[in-house]
Parts: structure tokens; C-alpha cells; sequence
């Protein structure tokens, strides 16, 4: 029963388009209490008094909790493999409440009351007075030195830095026709999810119990036992559907702090929830990066050396810390076959909000520094962008000089860029939009990327799966994978029914991750579930089938016992003919006088395995000199991420991705006040997410490659479709203008500042 690459409905679509899916605000029990935090009106500073006793006089107030009640240490909250080597080790750096304050919002205080009016009332009872200091929000200044530094066990403010160097790059740059030098910077930007971060946590005896939106629910699990300082077998945490995440649920944000407030009431229920305001400022961002890059050409087109500076402005604390800026840096190795390359990466602490993962991983940024050199570059040698990429890309399998074994297993980027030239007509228009003149021009542009799929081996990858054979024939299925929204469920339940020979129909998946019960799985991130989750899927799945076709020569008659039987539409075939219902030989498994025995499979794998996934888009723009507007009229994703398991879930995945990466290029920015270090915009009334009147129509196309590593021939298809807009629709405004702007939004405040800068208007 062929199910793999067929699009099937999505396993939770009717509880989700019906409203009978339960998220954690469903669920809160009754008589539950409710948190609020104190945030500091400071970027950075100390808290010189603090009196809570206005607060905890408030009738309905259970308790007031501050900085000086909470543990000591210290604690990491990426949503990172934890590792038994300290190098491995994610930085510890953050408490659940402080009173060294280091961004404008840090977390000062909690309280605890019967109702959220009289816990925001009590908030504003809570008498503080700081001693402030001057902040510093971007990177190269932090550098300079700070007194005193964000964090005192970094003097200079730099939390990591990381180098290489291949070949001889100043030695190729002096041999090059042509040397060009550009600076570059991306954004800071929210990832915007619909549901806020919302947790409720209680008490089972002597063990916490946090049910949370969260993509990680084993590291929430781990975190909350490293926070409080207790064993973390004391932690249970379930997730149930989840509004989104795209990257900022892949932290540790506030289910520690909640996890305390509950043991500090007795084991009552507590619920914390962000405002909006507070999940802009108070949880994750995307890091703005800064880059200095130089590359040395040929005058036929050949790139002999490149070189990379980046800055990554941290923020406040660690999070995800230095592996962001480390990403691109990898990536700069990747898709063109260059001798002569160098990379110094730098992740520095500011008083900035806190940077942490978010849909790419460093790659959005990377790729638009990347992308727009190669434009320049080419024209600086007047060659047409596609053919300067035709010159420079590597042919086929390739693999990383640094990280053995990531390699481009099979290599699809030529075709993605051959389909998405033939779609967007290329030459035609190339040419065509030449030499304009008035106010309204056009342009086409184009971006190329590669993407990993997964961590290893610069991180642990471990994925389990358990499956149960019901009575009737059907399964049930377990995964610690974190379905948040992507269609992970759906896809593990086309790989099982596949090994298996079931209808999906037959394949019951659970979608909640409780972390007593679930299988051991690191959770989504990193393109990874599909990829690593559906490994441990299929294995288990191959491991029933086993010890269901060992049982079934126990159960079919004698002639057939020595013979080869298979498994299919839930009947036992020896060759084609069926000699016993999958039915029937679960309902004897479980109440034989004799032989009863549930069957079972249980995995878990450290998959040591990566691969590389390509793509491209190409974008038609108009851009409105007098408004200062760029208005997209056609966009196309190509997408190289091996076989597609279910059509439809994946171009759900790209028309979603290409939205961030719209948003990225053309309006999404957090602003922050440069005296304070407060955020601006931070509501969905200011910042300027792109609603369905700000989008175009989403063209995408696939390249079907089947990668030897894949489970089934599959590769990373969640974050890609994010990273290529942004830089396609800049080199667009280059071909339209001949204006390289170095600095995305490409607002109508920036495009008219280019536009003005070059005397076009």
C-alpha cells in the first residue's frame, strides 16, 4: 500500500479546523493561580531596592517572589542536546530572576495571585529603584569594552568567536582581475507565532509538572531541572498542540521560573502567559548580523578567494549564543566550489533583546550577505548573474572540508536554477528591463541556497519511536518528535503505514509529548524531523513487521510456516495469497491461553548522518520610484529536498516559508530606541508582518532527488523556503535600479534613502 509521496489529509486537520484540538490555554485547570512578571524599565543596571510589601498586601495576592529568592546558579535555555563533554555544553548564563539588569524588560520579579486583574494590579504595587547604566545595543561598539560588560566572565563583551581559513585568500585576492569589498547588515525581527508562550504548571507528590507550548518538551524537561537544582526525573513535561513556534519555542523561556512559582505555593496550579508586547521583547529574536565580505574574481568569472567577517549581535544573554553566526559561517564553504576561503565569526553580548533560534538558523542572513555579493560580483564584470552562479557551483556530490560526514549527497541546485530561470523567463527579461526610464521600473533576481539537515555532528542527534499492535489490526504510534504545526504527525504516520503495509487510517499517532511516557526525542528544530524522527519511524516500523511475520508462523497452517510471508493491506500473503488477517492474529496475540504477548517495537537511535539541501527562488518586482515601493509580481521557490513524502503538506511548508522570507526582505523589523534600548514596535499593530493583502501569489516547484541518507530518500524542507526570498527580491531592486542596497527591510524609508542617495528621485 503505496502511501509515501502521496498527499494525504493531514492526521489532526479536523480537530484543528473543528476546534476540538486542545492547546495549554484549554486545558488550565479550575481555581488555577496566575503569574505576572516585573520587568525592568532599564536596559541595563542594578537593582539598588526593591519593596514587594504594597504587593503582597493586595487582597487575592498568594505570594511575591524576586531576585532574591530564587536560585543562585545559573542555568543554559537553548533548545540544544545536552552533553556529558563541557565543550558540548550550551552557556550558563541566565537566572530565573535578576537583579543585574542587562536588556530593557529583564525579569525582576514574579507574582502570584487568584486572578490576572489582581496579579497586573499587584505589579504596579512593587516599589524599585536601579542604578542604570549607559547601554550598548550593537555588536562592534560592545566590542570596544562596556563598564562593566554585559556578562563580567566576558570583559570584551564577546561571548564566542570562531576562524578558519582554506587555502592562501590573500595571496588568490592578489591574483584576482577583479577585487570587491562590501559590508552588509540583517535585522533584528520577531517570529510572530499565534499562540503567545503559555504554561501551566503544578504538583504530583513531590514532582513538577509543566504542560507547555513548546517544541522541545525533553529539554524543557532537562532545563527545569538544571534551573531549580533538582534531579531531573522530579520534571514531567507534557506539550499539547501547539500555535507556532518557528524557532522561539525552541528555548527554554519561562516554564523554569513557572516550575519555582508552583513549588513556592505548595504545588498549586500556576499559570503564566506572555502578552504579546512581552513575547516581542521578553523571549527570542532573530539575530542582526553584520558582515564585512571580499571576494577576488576572474575576468572570465571564476571566484578564486573569499572572505567573511560577521558580528552577531547577541543580545543580553547566551541562548543559542554563538552556533547562529557559526551556521553561516559553514554555509560559506558550501554551493560554490571556491579554493580560497576564510571566515571570523564573532557572537558579542549587548543590552539588545535576546537572540536566539529562528526559521534558518543563521542561514537567512548569511544567505542575503552571500547572495547580493555574488549579484555584485557579477556585475562588476558585467556577466549575467545566473551564468556567474553556473561558473562557480560545485557538480554533484560534494562534502565539507570541516564537518565530516555533511556532504552534498545528491546535489539538485543546477535544476532548481534551470526551472526557476524557465519560469520567471530570465534572459527574456534580463533583457527587457535594461535601460529603463520613469517612474515605475522592473527588475528579476534570483537566490541560491544550501541548507543541513539536522546537527549532526556538530551536535548529538537521538530520535525513539515506540509502536503497538492493537487488537484489531491497527497501531498505535509514539514519537518525542513535536508536531507544532508542520505536519511532522502526518508524514511519521504515511512512513509507518508504509513499512507496514496499512492504510494511514490505520495508524493512530499520538500528537501530545509527555515526557513520562513518549520515546526520548530532542524535538523540532534544525529540519531535522522528518529526516533523523523519520529514521527512528521507519526502523521501528521494520521491527514489528518482523516480530509480527515471526509470530504469524506460529499462527498459519503448517504448509506455509517454512515459507516467505510479507504483510499487506493487514493480511499475512504468502507470495500473493492471504493466509491470515492482521486482525486476527492481533486478537490471538493478546488472549491466546498460550502464547499471549502484546507486540511491540521500541527504538531509539543516535543517527549519525547530515545532508545538504538546495534551492532557489527568482523574483519579479516593480518598483514605484515616487512612493519609494517595490511591489512583488511574481515569486518561485525551487526546492531540492529529495523525495517528497506528502506533496501537499510540503507546499504548505514553502507557501509558509516564503511568507517569512517576503516579510524579511520587505517590511520586518524590530526597532529599538538607541538612548533606552526599548523596543519600539513591539505589538503586531507596529511591526510590519505582511498580512494576505501584502502578498503575492506563491509559485513553487520541486527537484525529486532521492538522497541515499534520507529514510526515504527525504531531506530538509522546513526551514529552506525562508531563506532565498529576501536576497532574490534585493538583487530584483538591483536589476530594476542599479542600486545594490545593503541592508534589508527594503521599506519604502530605506528604498527612498537609496533612491534619493543615487539621484533617482
Amino acid at each position: 500500500m503505496r502511501t509515501v509521496g502521496q498527499s494525504i489529509k493531514r492526521v489532526d486537520a479536523y480537530e484543528k479546523v473543528s476546534g476540538r484540538a486542545k492547546f495549554t490555554d484549554d486545558l488550565i485547570p479550575k481555581h488555577c493561580l496566575t503569574a505576572k512578571v516585573l520587568h525592568a524599565p532599564i536596559a541595563s543596571g542594578i537593582v539598588a531596592s526593591i519593596d514587594t510589601s504594597e504587593a503582597e498586601a493586595l487582597e487575592g495576592v498568594v505570594k511575591v517572589v524576586t531576585f532574591r529568592d530564587v536560585p543562585k546558579h545559573t542555568y543554559p535555555t537553548p533548545g540544544h542536546p545536552w552533553s556529558v563533554e563541557p565543550s558540548h555544553q550550551d552557556t550558563a548564563d541566565r537566572r530565573l530572576l535578576t537583579g543585574r539588569i542587562r536588556y530593557y524588560g529583564d525579569d525582576v520579579a514574579a507574582v502570584i495571585a487568584e486572578d490576572e486583574v489582581t496579579a497586573s494590579r499587584a505589579l504596579k504595587l512593587i516599589r524599585t529603584e536601579y542604578e542604570e547604566y549607559a547601554p550598548v545595543l550593537h555588536p562592534r561598539d560592545a566590542m570596544k569594552g562596556t563598564i562593566p560588560p554585559v556578562h563580567e566572565e566576558h570583559p570584551d563583551n564577546i561571548l564566542a568567536k570562531s576562524s578558519y581559513e582554506i587555502g592562501h585568500v590573500d595571496d588568490a585576492l592578489s591574483q584576482a582581475d577583479a577585487v570587491l569589498s562590501e559590508s552588509f547588515r540583517t535585522p533584528i525581527v520577531q517570529h510572530c507565532h499565534i499562540e503567545p508562550p503559555i504554561s501551566y504548571a503544578y504538583m504530583e507528590k513531590d514532582r513538577i509538572v509543566v504542560v507547555c507550548s513548546t517544541q522541545i518538551p525533553h529539554i524543557v524537561r532537562r532545563v527545569i531541572g538544571q534551573a531549580l537544582g533538582i534531579p531531573w526525573g522530579k520534571v514531567r513535561v507534557i506539550k499539547p498542540y501547539i500555535g507556532g513556534g518557528f524557532g522561539n519555542k525552541q528555548e527554554v523561556l519561562y516554564e523554569p521560573l513557572n516550575a519555582f512559582l508552583t513549588a513556592s505555593v505548595g504545588g498549586r496550579p500556576v499559570k503564566l502567559e506572555l502578552s504579546r508586547e512581552e513575547t516581542f521583547t521578553n523571549t527570542r529574536t532573530r539575530h542582526s548580523i553584520e558582515y564585512d565580505l571580499t571576494a577576488g574574481v576572474t575576468k572570465d568569472g571564476k571566484i578564486l578567494a573569499k572572505d567573511m567577517k560577521a558580528y552577531s549581535n547577541q543580545g543580553a544573554y547566551a541562548s543559542h549564543g554563538h552556533a547562529i553566526a557559526a551556521n553561516g559561517a559553514t554555509a560559506w564553504r558550501h554551493l560554490y566550489d571556491v579554493k580560497n576561503i576564510r571566515a571570523d565569526a564573532y557572537t558579542v553580548y549587548t543590552n539588545a533583546p535576546v537572540g536566539g533560534a529562528m526559521r534558518g538558523y543563521g542561514i537567512p542572513q548569511f544567505c542575503f550577505v552571500s547572495e547580493c555579493l555574488m549579484d555584485d560580483l557579477a556585475c562588476k564584470i558585467s556577466m549575467d548573474p545566473l551564468k556567474f552562479r553556473e561558473l562557480n557551483l560545485y557538480d554533484g556530490y560534494f562534502e565539507d572540508p570541516v564537518l565530516t560526514p555533511l556532504a552534498a549527497n545528491t546535489n539538485g541546485v543546477r535544476e532548481c536554477m534551470r526551472r526557476g530561470a524557465d519560469y520567471i523567463h530570465w534572459e527574456e527579461k534580463r533583457s527587457l528591463y535594461q535601460n529603463q526610464s520613469g517612474n515605475i521600473r522592473r527588475g528579476v533576481g534570483m537566490a541560491l541556497f544550501s541548507y543541513k539537515t539536522g546537527v549532526w555532528p556538530i551536535s548529538l542527534e537521538i530520535s525513539g519511536a515506540r509502536l503497538i499492535l492493537n487488537q484489531d489490526g491497527s497501531v498505535q504510534l509514539q514519537t518525542g518528535a513535536a508536531e507544532i504545526g508542520q505536519g511532522s504527525d502526518t508524514v511519521f504516520t504515511q512512513m509507518a503505514a508504509e513499512v507496514l503495509g496499512l492504510s494511514p487510517d490505520d495508524v493512530h499517532i499520538q500528537s501530545f509529548q509527555d515526557t513520562d511516557i513518549t520515546p526520548f526525542d530532542t524535538g523540532a528544530y534544525a529540519s531535522r524531523q522528518t529526516y533523523i524522527s523519520g529514521t527512528a519511524v521507519k526502523e521501528c516500523a521494520e521491527l514489528l513487521k518482523e516480530k509480527i511475520l515471526t509470530y504469524a508462523r506460529t499462527l498459519v497452517a503448517e504448509e506455509y510456516r517454512d515459507q516467505e510471508l510479507s504483510l499487506y493491506d493487514k493480511q499475512i500473503l504468502c507470495g500473493r495469497k492471504p493466509v491470515l488477517s492482521l486482525e486476527e492474529l492481533a486478537f490471538h496475540s493478546y488472549y491466546s491461553r498460550t502464547s499471549s504477548a502484546a507486540i511491540t517495537s521500541d527504538v531509539s537511535r543516535q543517527i549519525k548522518k547530515n545532508t545538504l539541501a538546495f534551492g532557489a527562488c527568482f523574483a519579479e518586482i516593480e518598483v514605484d520610484l515616487k512612493l519609494a515601493k517595490i511591489k512583488i509580481l511574481d515569486i518561485i521557490n525551487v526546492h531540492d529536498s529529495g523525495k517528497i513524502i506528502n506533496p501537499q503538506l510540503a507546499s504548505m511548508q514553502v507557501h509558509g516559508g516564503m511568507s517569512m522570507g517576503i516579510g524579511y526582505g520587505l517590511s520586518e523589523q524590530m526597532l529599538l530606541d538607541e538612548k533606552t534600548g526599548r523596543v519600539l514596535n513591539g505589538s503586531l499593530l507596529d511591526y510590519k508582518l505582511p498580512t494576505m493583502m501584502d502578498s503575492p501569489d506563491l509559485h513553487l516547484d520541486f527537484v525529486e532527488l532521492e538522497d541515499p541518507t534520507g529514510p526515504f530518500g527525504n531531506k530538509a524542507l522546513g526551514e529552506p523556503p525562508a531563506i532565498p526570498p529576501a536576497p532574490a527580491i534585493r538583487n530584483a531592486f538591483l536589476h530594476a535600479t542599479g542600486i545594490p542596497v545593503n541592508e534589508i527591510p527594503l521599506s519604502p524609508q530605506r528604498v527612498f534613502e537609496a533612491l534619493k542617495k543615487a539621484d533617482l528621485i
